[in-house]
């Protein structure tokens, strides 16, 4: 594996970071303090500057208006726009939207592209992935109660849905719902597209996230479907594939969450270590002078290089082997890297003392969000039981 960065890439991650650091970290304050928004029109003024400056959608097809990185280098994009907690909104790769984008891609048609795919490429709309109900388990993810039942030309949906992210403001909504009952239980599902003003799309609430319920992009609702009723043509691919397309779908997506965790990571590291050789703790001392901090530092250091490494081989193994080929790497980069995360950041708020407590740097915004880096996308006690459980096979056998 060889990951050296070509001349093309090291350009274009030298302006990111340029452009993060200059652009984005100084509105922060802003972006932490105000809803999101009335954040939104200087936002789309950095969006603007991204487009003119060739910068936007890194990991979108070209013939779409984007960048067309493969998985390693927008790998690589991601972990440079995670050191701001606006970066892969500004750039255009931004969750749900991303996943939801390689969806259409791959198994919309043409109509379904002609309608969303486009305009949300070019960040005109924005869309939303629901999922995750109240009632069942988001572990195992076959088990769902909201249906899509055939009348007519129509499916009727009935069911409820929660965290479902930036359905606030949202376009459309991509639905997993069951439409084959009385198949094996991962051939049940399958998606469908709703437009959030068709009748009977209720958005019930923005969910309170540790005190903060957010709003627009910046937020996950609670979704109750009543009746709602949508052509049988928005469905995505054919009845009953939701669950692998969903699998698809994850599988890269968890090499953009860990990216993005690792950006988290170097951000909070460079924030600890400016506090620690410059706050004072007495005559002629600073904090960094401590044996315990220089043990953060030094086990921080170790951690996030650990973790980088094996997130870019998996994402290496994915490009040429396929997500199949590589799930049990997927399933170590989601519970090593969200807690190398968690622990950093961690440590770096510590060091802080009553300022890491405040919303003057991000840490405290990335102490409350991130923790449920360890529950969404499947909780770390699932990653780990399921790579265990191959590993073992192999012992058995």
């Amino acid at each position: 594996m060889d990951f050296t960065i070509s001349e093309r890439m090291e350009t274009v991650l030298g302006m990111i970071r340029e452009f993060v650091e200059k652009e984005l970290q100084p509105l922060e304050f802003l972006f932490l303090a105000e809803p999101f928004r009335d954040l939104l029109p200087k936002l789309e003024e950095k969006r603007a500057l991204v487009k003119q400056m060739g910068l936007w959608a890194p990991n979108h097809p070209e013939a779409l208006g984007g960048m067309g990185l493969d998985l390693v280098d927008h790998g690589l994009v991601s972990e440079a726009l995670g050191g701001s907690p606006i970066g892969h909104f500004v750039f255009g790769c931004q969750a749900p939207d991303a996943g939801n984008i390689e969806i259409l891609h791959r198994h919309g048609t043409e109509d379904q592209k002609s309608r969303w795919l486009r305009p949300l490429v070019d960040g005109d709309i924005r869309s939303c992935f629901s999922m995750t109900e109240i009632d069942m388990p988001g572990s195992n993810p076959v088990l769902m109660e909201t249906t899509a039942v055939h009348d007519g030309g129509d499916y009727v949906i009935n069911g409820r849905k929660w965290f479902t992210t930036a359905a606030d403001g949202a376009a459309f909504a991509i639905v997993m719902a069951v439409t084959n009952p009385d198949e094996p239980p991962h051939a049940r599902a399958s998606m469908i597209l709703v437009p959030t003003d068709t009748p009977g799309f209720e958005i019930v609430r923005n969910i309170a996230v540790m005190g903060e319920p957010g709003d627009d992009w910046l937020s996950h609702s609670e979704i109750a479907y009543r009746d709602c009723r949508v052509p049988r043509s928005n469905l995505l691919g054919t009845e009953g594939r939701g669950f692998v397309i969903a699998q698809e779908r994850l599988g890269p997506g968890r090499i953009h969450h860990c990216m993005r965790w690792l950006g988290i990571c170097r951000r909070s590291f460079d924030l600890l270590c400016r506090r620690a050789v410059s706050r004072p703790i007495a005559p002629g001392k600073v904090l960094a002078d401590k044996e315990i901090i220089q043990g953060w530092i030094a086990e921080s250091a170790a951690e996030i290089e650990a973790a980088r490494a094996l997130t870019l081989q998996t994402a290496w193994k994915i490009e040429r082997h396929g997500w199949k080929e590589a799930r049990e790497e997927i399933s170590m980069i989601k519970f090593l890297v969200a807690g190398t995360m968690l622990r950093v950041v961690d440590r770096a708020l510590q060091a802080h003392g009553g300022l890491g407590m405040t919303d003057d740097t991000p840490l405290a915004f990335w102490y409350r969000h991130e923790r449920a880096a360890r529950i969404y996308d499947g909780p770390d006690e699932a990653h780990k039981q399921s790579l265990a459980k191959r590993i073992l096979k192999r012992y058995r056998a």
